[in-house]
């Protein structure tokens, strides 16, 4: 790994320890959530389980490299673990669902309607991935693009 790079991942990891540190105290009260598949994913879903969320946007090329290492994550889970949710902060749902199609995507995904982001965080930035504990209190915000191994790590963030 070259030095710079090697600075820039640092940086960016100490800025998520910070981001996460300020709102380990913040339980997520969720709303009943449409999926782009028509099913509903309702708040008791998330009882007494870790879930992961990842807020990304349709123009964003970092959230779909973002987005194919969360769906390496999601295949390597095969429904065990934390819960993988994808929220599209625009489009509709048939348009949202076109693209994680093509895009091979397997991991449930739902269009932010119902102002999920602002129950984590008032950033904007996308991609935004959230780890929430089984407790459900929200554990890290960790904003931008991640490395393959860093996504892949996740599930083990939230058992410590």
């Amino acid at each position: 790994m070259k030095r710079r790079e090697w600075l820039v991942r640092a940086a960016g990891a100490a800025a998520a320890a910070v981001a996460g540190a300020a709102q380990a105290a913040q339980t997520i009260a969720w709303p009943a959530l449409r999926l782009i598949d028509g099913s509903t994913l309702a708040p008791e879903a998330w009882q007494g389980r870790a879930g992961i969320v990842v807020f990304w946007a349709t123009w964003c090329g970092y959230c779909e490299r973002h987005g194919a290492r969360i769906e390496q994550l999601h295949r390597s889970l095969q429904g065990r673990g934390p819960r993988i949710l994808g929220a599209c902060i625009d489009g509709d749902d048939a348009s949202v669902g076109r693209l994680a199609r093509a895009r091979g995507w397997s991991f449930p995904v739902a269009v932010d309607s119902v102002g999920l982001r602002a129950r984590f965080t008032a950033r904007r930035v996308v991609p935004m991935t959230c780890l929430v504990d089984a407790s459900g209190t929200l554990k890290l915000s960790i904003p931008g693009e991640m490395a393959e191994d860093d996504v892949m790590g996740l599930p083990r963030s939230l058992a410590a």
